[in-house]
């Protein structure tokens, strides 16, 4: 027995020592994490992301897994000749207006499909996140692969964009830069956070190599162009010292696959993000839906197989301000991130953060300024007709312009989204058809919905959208 208590404290003594030497190794470097300086004044967001937009256009480079930290994606690169070459090549050539005809048949099929979904629980209650995610997610596959991607590939890279941007809030704030002994404490969690880059790849890259051997047997791509087949194409400068880029190299497969993984979560999150909030707001508010509903019928065309068009899209003013006015309430991504260097924090009036030289953390507050009482009229109201002809936000876009900020729901400045022009589209397309084949209304026994938000790497709703759907016949 004696023996037996001597053991146990030899055990206990030395996972004792063991737990102070790792706290002392790491911590002995550490420093406390900078307090982050919060902008919701549309003006201060203007001086920082318009007015010395060069100053503010570097996203904070926190440790996350190397495979992640150590591969470029357009959204945390450092602004440079790599950042230049990778957002001008999606810009250019994937995402350019000249495009958006070419990509109608992948539009009108996935909107067809969630239709047809959605259809088979019609008259009923539903919730339309599944269903709505479903049909995005496969759009942006085709837009990113092309065609000929096997349904398990498609389901499989949803369930890991999925898993990653429900669980990124929570785990990148507890892991993200932190400590051995943190990671060791919540091991599970880490590795399931640093595991992410390897599920993906093992996905990914087998779709990537039929591609190139499709590409070879071919003599190049076949069909409409995908985002892969930029990135295969594409060459980025050897190194972001070189001004001139006068060295290039072609992209590694890690960078591939972070830049899919990237296209993928942030085309499908947006567009689903934005139509749920607003079909939401049209369920409690069934005169702005029965409006909308008649803008729509009497301008596209009803009947099998019609869809609306980027064409018609020109034609719906009350749909864009419907979209405009939901995307300024609910931005799908809540925050812009920036590190400023001390001098150029002191641009907005910001004192130097540390000694050391480290970078201010800026942080502007989409949701906040969105709902600025400096910038709106009784902000918090969905009000669509805000944003037309005569209203106080006539002319005001998804993009704010250089001398004023209202809102920035998908950011400003030399880091604004990319894909504005084609989300905006793709919200139109999905919350046209849905809209015009369905009425929505409140559930049974419920006079309101739950409009909580939930910051997760998106803005989305806590509870998700259940609402009743009746089909809607139009005479034609």
């Amino acid at each position: 027995m004696e023996l037996l208590v001597v053991q146990l404290l030899l055990t206990l003594g030395l996972a004792v020592l063991l737990f102070l030497a790792i706290f002392r190794l790491t911590t002995r470097n550490s420093r406390p994490a900078p307090t982050p300086t919060v902008v919701t004044d549309p003006d201060i967001a203007r001086l920082m992301l318009s007015d010395h937009a060069d100053a503010f256009s570097n996203r904070p480079t926190a440790h996350y897994p190397a495979d992640f930290s150590e591969s470029h994606s357009i959204n945390s690169v450092p602004y440079g000749p790599t950042w230049r070459a990778l957002r001008a090549n999606l810009m250019a050539d994937i995402l350019h207006p000249t495009r958006l005809g070419l990509l109608l048949p992948f539009r009108q099929e996935a909107v067809a499909a969630l239709i047809a979904n959605l259809s088979t629980q019609a008259p009923g209650e539903a919730v339309v996140r599944n269903s709505l995610h479903a049909a995005a997610f496969a759009l942006t596959v085709r837009i990113c692969f092309g065609d000929g991607v096997g349904e398990c590939y498609v389901r499989a890279m949803e369930r890991e964009v999925l898993q990653f941007i429900t669980t990124f809030v929570e785990d990148s704030a507890l892991l993200a830069g932190s400590s051995r002994l943190t990671r060791l404490l919540h091991w599970r969690r880490w590795l399931r956070f640093s595991g992410t880059f390897s599920r993906v790849s093992k996905i990914v890259l087998p779709v990537i190599a039929a591609q190139q051997k499709s590409r070879r047997t071919h003599g190049g791509t076949t069909g409409i162009r995908s985002y892969v087949d930029s990135l295969l194409d594409l060459r980025v400068p050897v190194s972001d010292d070189d001004a001139m880029a006068t060295s290039k190299r072609p992209l590694t497969d890690k960078e591939i696959v972070r830049l899919v993984f990237e296209f993928l979560g942030a085309n499908t999150e947006s567009t689903v993000s934005c139509v749920e909030w607003t079909l939401a707001h049209l369920a409690i508010h069934p005169e702005i839906q029965k409006k909308l509903r008649h803008e729509i019928t009497s301008t596209v065309p009803h009947g099998k197989g019609t869809l609306v068009s980027e064409e018609s899209l020109h034609r719906l003013p009350y749909l864009r301000a419907v979209i405009l006015e939901s995307l300024r309430l609910h931005s799908p991504v809540p925050l812009i991130l920036r590190d400023v260097s001390a001098d150029d924090a002191a641009i907005c009036g910001t004192p130097a953060a540390s000694a050391d030289g480290a970078p201010v953390l800026f942080v502007a507050d989409i949701r906040e300024i969105g709902r600025s009482t400096k910038a709106w009229m009784d902000p918090d109201k969905f009000c669509p007709e805000r944003f037309l002809a005569g209203g106080e936000a006539e002319g005001v876009g998804p993009v704010p312009g250089p001398k004023e900020i209202r809102m920035l729901p998908f950011g400003a400045g030399r880091r604004y989204c990319p894909g504005v022009g084609v989300g905006m589209v793709q919200v139109g397309c999905f919350l046209a058809a849905l809209v015009r084949e369905f009425e929505w209304s409140l559930p049974a026994n419920c006079d309101s919905i739950d409009l909580t938000e939930f910051r997760a790497f998106f803005m989305v709703m806590k509870t998700p959208l259940r609402a009743r759907i009746t089909p809607h016949t139009v005479t034609t």
